[in-house]
């Protein structure tokens, strides 16, 4: 049986949901430092996404206050990759995944300061019970509390530079916007690792089973899920895509179940947390939909 264009297209939207859902995981099994797991993570993404551009034959004029702008952002993903993957070496993936679904109040709040966009009411009051269901985890799972602390940097980070990306879309395309944040990104974990006084080549080279981990994260689960990303817009609308794009933690939450068992088990009230997270991330999308019409 022939798919059609769009199921098609729906079924690689699912593949790259799925792809970004191994992230957390791979972070758990690679036995590196988190500022190592980034530097080589966007070190890797930075050369794969460059020979994508080689191949393509793609030259595009980028202006100079943008190329440093987008390498500072480079530094604020990198922060927000670092305190990811720590959180889930502290914590775990549900609770990791679960408080990064934060990043679309922290949206709300910063974008009005960039864009010119305002506060609405109905995200004002979604945050608010992000705010509420982010109480009721820390309450009851407060063995994760610094989990949990560095989840809520991570989305903060990635809110930051979020809203950034929306900026520079206008002017810059996708690949680009990706290409110079992730050497910017590369060059701030190594000044980070110099300046600390922990930069050493055994600790940033892979070894054993974390080489294979690490090319998997940084082909697979970056470069490639930004490039089937990118690309299934050309069929689907981007509503379609933010929501499917919600199904991130659910898929990485059973995915963590699954392969770590009994360590990813929490409270009943955590899932009731997250449900509410959840919930308020796909409302939201929805009254942006609404709005758009």
């Amino acid at each position: 049986m022939k798919l059609s264009t769009k199921t098609y297209y729906y079924l690689i939207l699912h593949l790259t949901v799925i792809i970004w859902g191994f992230t957390g995981i791979l972070g758990k099994l690679i036995n590196m430092p988190s500022s190592s797991i980034v530097l080589d993570r966007m070190l890797i993404a930075f050369v794969t996404l460059a020979i994508v551009m080689v191949i393509k034959k793609r030259k595009e004029h980028v202006l100079w206050r943008y190329k440093w702008q987008m390498l500072i952002v480079g530094f604020i993903t990198a922060a927000h990759w670092a305190t990811f993957f720590e959180a889930i070496k502290v914590s775990n993936i549900s609770v990791t995944l679960c408080c990064l679904a934060s990043c679309s109040f922290f949206i709300a709040l910063i974008q009005p300061l960039f864009l010119d966009t305002r506060l609405k009411l109905y995200e004002l009051i979604l945050g608010l019970f992000v705010v509420f269901a982010i109480y009721i985890i820390f309450a009851f799972e407060n063995q994760h509390s610094l989990g949990i602390i560095l989840s809520l940097t991570s989305a903060f980070f990635a809110a930051i530079f979020s809203v950034w990306n929306a900026v520079f879309i206008k002017k810059n395309s996708s690949l680009v916007i990706t290409l110079y944040e992730m050497l910017g990104g590369t060059i701030a974990m190594l000044l980070y690792l110099i300046i600390i006084g922990d930069f050493n080549l055994l600790s940033i080279i892979p070894i054993g089973n974390n080489w294979f981990y690490i090319l998997v994260l940084g082909v697979i689960c970056t470069a490639l899920a930004f490039l089937l990303g990118t690309e299934v817009l050309k069929e689907l609308s981007p509503f379609t895509v933010s929501i499917s794009i919600n199904l991130e933690p659910i898929y990485a939450i059973l995915l963590a179940l699954w392969i770590f068992g009994e360590s990813e088990i929490m409270s009943i009230e955590f899932y009731i947390g997250a449900a509410i997270i959840l919930t308020t991330i796909i409302l939201n999308a929805f009254f942006k939909a609404k709005e758009s019409k």
